[in-house]
């Protein structure tokens, strides 16, 4: 297939974090938005005049998706709705034969990931999940940083989805946002895969490693309590409602391999955001705790002198050292962004240059399936008062021994020099004082 022609694509779900994706896909080379679609009439329409203002054109609207499914001029989907149907829109399209990108979301059991990749591997058509998170500066700098052998031996890693969210939770019915009913009545890890993503990259989940087992505790629930008698009044029926989702959620996971991951959902608390992250190995020890300027590293020069405890500042010495060529092109290229920042554009760009190469993207299904599952085991564990529960192999064996990953600038499997410009590419080694 030709990499540079144009991937008539459809976008489907227009709410707040829908319309300023589908302007940023939009913008990008090689793509031709050519139908909108959102069960709400609005949002359709929203939908429609933001292609009209970025691309120019007029797409074709509607409230069911069915019909956009059935159009021969949509070749690709991106699905950006609400998170209970997320696989469930996926598979249909996939059955449709569009090649397919889905926002980031946690399941809500395990059979329903089953059924994507039984989707995947029935038709051969590729569902992307769409992790921004994979593409960070920093995380790819530490990827980079990984690959490179700076910290040894991966021993454990550490992520956090730290949020405070409660404006959003609480005003979810009026605003049609899902998180309301979610968090009324689950309790878990909602929203692992901003931190599991990154973490599983580097750990080689699902191509020589996987996890296998995990333990969540839940906390108390209070938080969204007292937002809403602050907000709506002690009387209010919202002020009334016994929310399920603990306001703390900590999760356990153990690989086959023997690393460690330990994960943290924080979002109906008062806090700071934070996309807490740690990387420890036999070498060395990042930490980060919320603060892009305040990320320490800790690298043992010598292991058979005494330890000098000394922090060493990520940004000021390694991240630029160790810049993944990717970025490099970003910042030399100057590229467009999303509400995240280049993230996501970087994410899209992906999809729709394995779209054009006709290649399995760099988050494939197996991988989606993987990382949203965690959300459906924590609510077990939780309701089990931590038990230990099984992560299912959803790749059934093939991660022992799977084929590599296609080489692309995109890639999360392995860094591909080769593709890159000779600008974008600086030779690095393992730390040496």
């Amino acid at each position: 297939m030709s990499e540079n022609r144009i991937v008539k694509t459809a976008f489907i779900g227009l709410g707040a974090r829908g319309v300023p994706t589908l302007k940023l896909l939009c913008s990008l080379e090689g793509v031709l938005v050519t139908a909108v679609c959102d069960k709400y009439e609005d949002r359709v329409q929203n939908g429609i005049d933001a292609v009209k203002e970025v691309a120019g054109n007029i797409p074709f609207g509607t409230q069911d998706y069915k019909e956009v499914l059935a159009r021969e001029d949509v070749e690709a989907v991106v699905i950006c709705t609400d998170w209970n149907t997320h696989i469930p829109i996926a598979i249909a399209a996939m059955e449709a034969g569009k090649q397919t990108a889905m926002e980031v979301c946690g399941a809500y059991s395990i059979d329903e990931c089953y059924d994507l990749v039984k989707a995947y591997e029935r038709t051969g058509i590729h569902c992307m999940f769409l992790e921004n998170g994979c593409y960070h500066e920093h995380r790819l700098a530490l990827y980079h940083m990984v690959k490179q052998g700076v910290f040894g031996e991966l021993i454990h890693m550490e992520g956090a989805y730290a949020h405070d969210l409660r404006s959003e939770i609480g005003h979810g019915l009026e605003n049609r946002h899902y998180r309301f009913r979610n968090f009324q009545r689950r309790d878990g890890d909602l929203y692992p895969t901003h931190d599991v993503g990154p973490i599983a990259k580097m750990l080689d989940i699902n191509r020589g490693n996987r996890m296998v087992a995990l333990s969540s505790f839940s906390s108390k629930a209070r938080g969204m309590h007292e937002y809403m008698v602050a907000n709506y009044g002690p009387d209010h029926e919202y002020a009334k409602i016994n929310w399920n989702q603990g306001d703390v959620v900590t999760t356990m996971i153990k690989c086959a391999n023997g690393e460690t991951i330990c994960l943290l959902h924080d979002d109906s608390l008062p806090r700071v955001y934070s996309r807490e992250f740690k990387v420890q190995g036999t070498k060395g020890l990042y930490v980060d705790y919320g603060k892009w300027e305040d990320q320490r590293l800790f690298l043992e020069e010598d292991p058979a002198k005494p330890v000098e405890e000394v922090w060493r500042d990520f940004s000021a010495e390694f991240r630029d050292k160790y810049q993944h060529p990717l970025w490099r092109k970003v910042k030399r290229e100057n590229m467009l962004g999303g509400a995240h920042g280049p993230i996501d554009e970087l994410v899209l760009r992906a999809f729709i240059e394995s779209v054009q190469r006709g290649i399995a993207p760099p988050i494939d299904t197996y991988d989606g399936a993987t990382w949203m599952a965690l959300t459906a085991l924590s609510e077990q564990s939780v309701a089990m008062g931590g038990a230990v529960v099984p992560i299912p192999d959803f790749t059934r064996g093939q991660w022992i021994d799977r084929e590599p990953a296609p080489r692309s600038i995109y890639a999360l499997d392995d860094i591909c020099y080769e593709l890159f410009d000779e600008q974008d590419v600086v030779p690095c080694k393992p730390y040496e004082d």
